[in-house]
């Protein structure tokens, strides 16, 4: 049912501790559908505000200072926190259009709306309208960690000059800063870092952390990453038996020639410029460097390789340019991350070839085998999830 006053009755009606595992699923969606609804009902309140107050004040900084204390004083704001509420209610309405059509019909949450808000706020309005028209058919299936590497790629694709300026001016203001905490420890933070060289790094660490689990060990893998992070930083020599971190790109064929600025993706962290991409299948350094070349116009896969000598095994390889991610609904890990998962289990005679395997993080992988999820593979390369409660999600392992 579409949002609205029918809706709200029906769910009114609902005792929700009364009806099925399943139907109580079918209840918590439609009630998210309805605040949505009821949310973008609320900015388009608060434009409506901020346009009376351009109606009798002719001066726009004016108009929309009286229109922020009128909206934080009825609804108990802070004064920023109601400037904050008041951009994104006019964003809504004069950029980004179909993000707004989408809330107030229960197709995105106010969190997903925000994503696509924040994304979009330093392009143009044109090229904002024109990213939001983009990204409205495929928001409503996305996480908010999906939607913003979506925008991410979007926005690049859109003005490829701008987001290597970005970036630019950005690395430039690399930085590390050290803060004491309230409990007598301290963060040591590494900001607007090159995002190709962190991720050789933290796979390093991983790839450590993961060779000292053994024995007695008896730190967990967070503290085992934290504990390496310092050894490293001071000097303590660490064997890593592994050769490195792997770094696994993707980029199509004409960016990496240099003939066109297409995106890449870095797996585990996103969208990158072209000049990042190819960057990083031009170098040579103590890790190995995996890559994945696929067609511009189709976006399937072409080629894949490693720069290094040591190849990874066959299976595994073909298995993870196939599936790049975690194929559980809304997981964004690496399938470089990943366990081979046999869809059928080994113990129940499932045979290890690609076929049967896919890449399920070490949480999903657990809820696979010990929560009474099930996947099958569909048409187009896409897999159909079914939870214990019989819902059913179409899912892939592609980022978005």
């Amino acid at each position: 049912m579409v949002p609205g006053p029918v809706l709200a009755a029906v769910l009114s009606s609902i005792d929700v501790s009364a009806v099925s595992g399943y139907d109580r699923v079918t209840v918590l969606r439609a009630r998210q559908k309805m605040a949505s609804h009821f949310q973008a009902q609320v900015y388009e309140a608060m434009a409506a505000v901020s346009d009376h107050m351009g109606d009798i004040d002719d001066d726009p900084r004016s108009a929309g200072e009286a229109a922020a204390a009128e909206i934080g004083v009825a609804l108990r704001l802070t004064r920023r926190a109601a400037d904050v509420e008041l951009t994104m209610a006019i964003d809504l309405q004069r950029r980004l259009p179909h993000t707004w059509r989408l809330l107030a019909a229960g197709g995105i949450d106010l969190r997903r709306a925000k994503t696509i808000e924040h994304g979009t706020a330093h392009l143009t309005a044109a090229v904002a309208r024109h990213v939001d028209e983009q990204v409205a058919a495929e928001a409503p299936r996305l996480t908010t960690g999906q939607l913003r590497a979506r925008i991410g790629k979007l926005c690049i694709e859109a003005d490829p000059a701008d987001a290597q300026r970005r970036y630019d001016e950005t690395v430039a203001g690399r930085r590390v800063v050290v803060e004491a905490t309230g409990d007598g420890t301290a963060n040591l933070l590494g900001l607007d870092l090159p995002p190709h060289r962190l991720a050789a790094a933290t796979r390093r660490i991983n790839a450590l952390a993961r060779s000292l689990r053994i024995g007695g060990e008896t730190r967990t893998m967070d503290q085992l990453r934290a504990d390496i992070l310092l050894d490293l930083l001071n000097g303590t020599n660490h064997q890593d038996k592994s050769g490195g971190g792997t770094v696994d790109i993707h980029v199509d064929l004409d960016t990496l020639a240099g003939l066109a600025e297409h995106p890449g993706e870095l797996a585990g962290y996103g969208p990158v410029i072209a000049d990042i991409a190819r960057q990083i299948t031009n170098q040579q350094i103590d890790a190995e460097w995996r890559y994945t070349a696929t067609h511009p116009g189709t976006g399937q896969t072409i080629a894949n390789g490693t720069t290094s000598r040591r190849p990874t095994a066959a299976q595994r390889r073909h298995v993870e340019a196939r599936d790049r991610t975690c194929t559980f609904p809304g997981c964004r890990a690496p399938a470089t991350d990943c366990d081979l998962d046999h869809r059928t289990p080994h113990s129940e005679g499932g045979p290890t070839h690609v076929e049967n395997l896919g890449p399920l993080c070490r949480h999903h992988h657990n809820i696979h085998h010990h929560h009474g999820w099930t996947y099958q593979p569909i048409d187009g390369g896409d897999y159909q999830w079914t939870s214990p409660l019989g819902h059913t999600y179409t899912t892939s392992g592609q980022p978005p």
